[in-house]
């Protein structure tokens, strides 16, 4: 997601001073396409930037990276995160970066790899409405649309409701059709009655065929599910809800992490429900 982001953003006329990235190997190539600085440590990130894009996995690499020497002279730098992590950890990233006379803004993406390097984005931000004016000309390259949620961490809160119900959604699919194959139905068929009616999902556009093929290559892995239900399943504690939908589709994600299976696509869940794959 970060590299195709770069590569947008140089396509739109803005400069990449800085590209860093635990792999070395990655960042180095991404440089010297772009004509930026593959850089060794954080605090060159920021000293060669004005505005600091940081795409993560998850909290603790957030949380490292904010410790770890980004925020270093920041002063009046801009940091927009688009990572899909515990709104808390988004509150906490503003209240360091005000610390070092800087703005934070969170921008959660609700697309994938493709939207990212055509630059049309789904982008859900949160923060101080100064950031947020402040990263629009940024955001309006990147983006097709955009929704200015409101404070620190309530952007996450949306985000992680997305997702949670994109991925019941996949795991219903995969349910729906792998009942359908066992029954000896023609799945295209199957595919194309469930889009007509009230079973129908963007998850069926994007997800069906390739359950039906058995074509995970990755988008969104199966291992972000697991991660990104269980924040929502985390709010949903916070809150004194029982989530039993949520709960389960977690258990399915765990279950392909465990199994060796996290990397593929979130499609990939349909290799636990189809008779002969992976199931057990």
């Amino acid at each position: 997601m970060g590299s195709n982001m770069a590569r947008r953003l140089k396509e739109c006329g803005f400069p990449i001073a800085a590209v860093y990235d635990m792999n070395t190997v990655a960042a180095q190539s991404l440089a010297q396409e772009l004509g930026g600085e593959a850089c060794a440590d954080l605090r060159q990130v920021t000293k060669l930037s004005d505005v600091i894009i940081t795409v993560v996995t998850d909290d603790k690499a957030m949380k490292q990276i904010y410790v770890g020497g980004i925020l270093s002279r920041s002063k009046g730098k801009l940091f927009i995160n688009c990572a899909t992590i515990t709104p808390a950890v988004h509150v906490w990233v503003e209240g360091k970066a005000e610390k070092a006379g800087a703005q934070s803004l969170e921008a959660c993406m609700a697309s994938s790899i493709t939207q990212a390097r055509e630059g049309t984005l789904y982008l859900m931000l949160g923060g101080k409405p100064e950031a947020f004016e402040r990263a629009k000309p940024v955001l309006e390259k990147l983006s097709a649309s955009m929704r200015y949620v409101g404070p620190a961490g309530k952007a996450a809160e949306v985000k992680a409701l997305v997702n949670m119900v994109m991925n019941i959604n996949t795991a219903a699919l995969a349910e729906g059709l792998g009942l359908g194959a066992a029954l000896g139905l023609d799945l295209t068929m199957l595919r194309e009655v469930f889009s007509q009616t009230g079973a129908n999902s963007r998850v069926l556009q994007t997800d069906g065929e390739d359950m039906q093929n058995r074509e995970h290559s990755c988008f969104f892995s199966a291992a972000h599910a697991a991660k990104d239900s269980g924040i929502a399943l985390k709010l949903s504690k916070q809150a004194g809800l029982n989530l039993p939908l949520a709960a389960a589709t977690r258990k399915q994600y765990d279950r392909m992490v465990k199994e060796g299976l996290g990397e593929l696509d979130k499609s990939g869940i349909a290799e636990l429900t189809f008779t002969g794959r992976h199931q057990k």
